[in-house]
């Protein structure tokens, strides 16, 4: 396996790429979330029946299905116009209809798969450079001894803008922590203990792979994503519209205030959320933006959407980052509790972000999907 001399290029991978990004009620039928404000229950599974090519739930008593949302097949326009390239050109996209879990994998979720199978994710183990390219000039480097420890990238608490170092950028606050891990979210001395049922974090592509394996499913393709995310709302920049803060009331979990110094939390969280602390989108998923990334299936490319086949595409068959060729990139979607107006507008529905395979962070996550061909299975 190849290792790397300058440790800081494998442990802030994730950090550089967000810097070249586009910097419960009494009442069973509401929800509410973290600021206190009641919304209306979306329904359980939105009806299809108004749209004569959209395709019906297949029916069946597969247990994998339980604790997902039926999307229903059909076209829309991916990308985006007048946005950061990589977004561009809009496409238009058929796909076929699929199961996404209603939420993202919560940390109850992933405790199950790792007591059943006992996997140590990558974040525990001692780092080793698995998203090389083949013949890359980086082949030959190692990770110095003193800095080959488990652990995984975090976000520093700074006080003001002064603890910014404009030589080091993102860097200042980014930070590689040994340590931390998924049952260890900012480092050691953290716990999961009263956060079960918030997404999972620190897990890299890698780890998803595994959980998907035992679960029996999959991760979306950036399209299935994407369609999923929109719920059919064509061209608009939310899943519930374009007007980021409708009728005053936050509906997903983003940072507010000056970024990267204060989040005032004025959605009801500084850190992940628990799932289903905002309203569902018109398929009935949760926090499909904000919150935390979620890793896609597809390899990384920036110009992909010129070539992307009209029909089902499944993501280029190789990674390419112009700005860091050297390194296998793999999608990431849906924004953070980090992304910020002033920093990273990731929580578009249409913005894309990109991670190296075996790299997690604090504020990534995933959540899966099904399609009927996998029900015999």
């Amino acid at each position: 396996m190849l290792r790397v001399v300058f440790a800081a290029l494998t442990f802030l991978i994730a950090a550089v790429t967000l810097v070249l990004a586009i910097s419960k009620t009494a009442d069973p039928d509401t929800q509410r979330n973290g600021s206190g404000a009641t919304w209306p229950k979306s329904p359980s599974l939105i009806s299809t029946s108004a749209d004569p090519d959209a395709q019906p739930a297949p029916k069946s008593d597969d247990p994998r299905v339980s604790n997902m949302q039926w999307i229903p097949g059909g076209r829309f326009e991916m990308g985006a116009l007048n946005t950061v390239p990589d977004e561009f050109p809009p496409h238009s996209v058929e796909l076929e209809g699929f199961w996404m879990d209603t939420t993202e994998v919560t940390n109850q979720q992933f405790r199950e798969f790792v007591d059943a199978t006992g996997y140590v994710t990558t974040a525990e183990r001692a780092p080793e450079l698995r998203s090389i390219q083949p013949d890359s000039e980086l082949a030959n480097l190692q990770i110095l001894p003193e800095m080959n420890k488990p652990g995984s990238i975090c976000s520093l608490q700074l006080s003001s803008r002064d603890d910014i170092d404009p030589q080091k950028g993102a860097y200042s606050w980014w930070q590689y922590v040994p340590g931390a891990n998924w049952m260890h979210p900012e480092g050691e001395a953290s716990t999961i203990a009263d956060r079960m049922e918030h997404p999972v974090v620190h897990v890299s592509w890698l780890d998803t792979q595994a959980y998907c394996e035992w679960a029996g499913k999959k991760l979306p393709t950036e399209a299935q994503w994407e369609f999923a995310a929109r719920g059919k709302r064509s061209g608009a920049d939310y899943p519930w519209g374009d007007n980021l803060k409708p009728d005053e009331k936050w509906r997903h979990n983003i940072w507010q205030g000056e970024f990267p110094i204060k989040d005032t939390g004025e959605d009801g969280f500084t850190r992940t959320a628990p799932v289903k602390s905002f309203p569902a989108n018109d398929f009935g998923l949760y926090e499909i933006t904000g919150n935390v990334w979620e890793w896609c299936a597809d390899y990384y490319q920036p110009e992909y959407y010129a070539v992307s086949p009209s029909k089902n595409p499944p993501g280029p068959e190789s990674s390419y980052d112009p700005q860091e060729p050297d390194i296998i990139k793999r999608v990431q979607r849906g924004g953070s509790f980090m992304c910020s107006d002033q920093y990273c507008v990731g929580y578009r529905v249409s913005a894309r972000m990109k991670g190296e395979e075996d790299t997690g962070a604090f504020h990534t996550g995933f959540r899966c999907v099904l399609t009927p061909d996998m029900l015999q299975k």
